[in-house]
């Protein structure tokens, strides 16, 4: 049996199969990356809920494992060497278990680059636009009587998905006929900004197709839909 006492997170969420990877997340949009990515991988996993609306990642177990505070994070007992290894960042978390796998990134190395880049294109462009925009549109910044900064967000998300709109024209998945890590970044930011955030109408939505249509065949797998929903929500 791994033996994970060496990690306070453990303690806090008791690992009820220690052989397992274990996941602490919520069900947001970076923490259903890797949830869905468990899932099409078929991975052995343990997800914990680690409650945000309770800022749970701003105790002392979680900052042991991410000193950033965000969900999610995992702690894989059989890390490279065999040796336990926790980890945080979704992307990285991404990488790690696309490489473990052996799924979801090609192998060729042109086209393995290829789809790390659009990994790294959610990480430093939709992420933070379409959560300010869910900020400022849906939360407490929608209060604010100024409303350049709303509008600032809304605009540069408007043409990152057109970025998406062109990628996606004539191809199934982000990486063409090839289903990737890419795909799983983008979809809880795509989802819930014309869903949770209901921002649609500020970047004109309606209009797009290839993005849409993309949007459908992510929530017709039923690895998806099980990863949204994973860890449950208290």
């Amino acid at each position: 049996m791994s033996d994970l006492s060496a990690f306070p997170i453990a303690h806090r969420w008791p690992a009820r199969h220690p052989d397992r990877l274990q996941l602490y997340s919520f069900p947001t949009p970076n923490g259903v990356k890797v949830s869905i990515a468990l899932e099409e991988m078929g991975l052995s996993y343990e997800a914990h809920t680690v409650d945000i609306t309770k800022n749970e990642t701003w105790g002392p177990e979680f900052l042991s494992l991410n000193p950033n505070g965000k969900i999610p994070a995992i702690l894989d007992p059989d890390g490279p060497g065999g040796q336990p290894l926790g980890l945080f960042e979704s992307g990285a978390i991404l990488l790690y278990l696309a490489e473990k796998t052996g799924q979801l990134l090609p192998v060729e190395p042109a086209a393995r680059y290829e789809t790390i880049q659009w990994v790294f294109f959610q990480m430093a462009a939709i992420g933070p636009m379409f959560g300010q925009v869910g900020f400022f549109h849906k939360f407490a910044g929608r209060t604010y009587e100024d409303k350049r900064p709303l509008d600032r967000y809304a605009a540069e998300s408007k043409r990152l998905f057109g970025v998406l709109e062109e990628r996606l024209r004539d191809r199934l998945w982000i990486m063409g006929d090839t289903y990737t890590i890419a795909d799983i970044a983008m979809i809880g930011w795509v989802r819930g900004f014309v869903g949770f955030y209901e921002a649609g109408d500020l970047v004109d939505y309606a209009s797009l197709s290839a993005v849409p249509a993309w949007l459908e065949r992510m929530l017709a797998r039923p690895a998806v839909q099980r990863g949204l929903d994973i860890p449950k929500r208290p």
